[in-house]
């Protein structure tokens, strides 16, 4: 099996993957500006760094992956065929 990598911008796929495995939208705690509304993007999935991460909503998730420009990288499946949860935001 591939295990290549795709990137998007699009919120509906990004949404859909990262519900697939469970995971939400997450902010780093203390990163984030409240008057700007801004932060480190990241995905809370169940079982990882949890403590460390502010579950934010999908509009809050949204408007700061379209403001820094970013792009979503993820991967469908490892090399062996199992669910990946890999992803990472990337500058476009």
């Amino acid at each position: 099996m591939m295990s290549d990598s795709k990137t998007t911008k699009d919120h509906e796929t990004i949404k859909n993957w990262v519900e697939e495995r469970d995971g939400k939208p997450a902010l780093v705690k203390g990163t984030g500006d409240n008057a700007k509304g801004s932060g480190l993007l990241r995905i809370n999935f169940p079982g990882g760094a949890e403590e460390s991460l502010e579950n934010i909503s999908w509009e809050k998730f949204f408007s700061i992956f379209d403001e820094n420009n970013l792009e979503f990288l993820y991967q469908e499946e490892t090399k062996d065929g199992d669910e990946s949860r890999f992803f990472k935001f990337v500058n476009k």
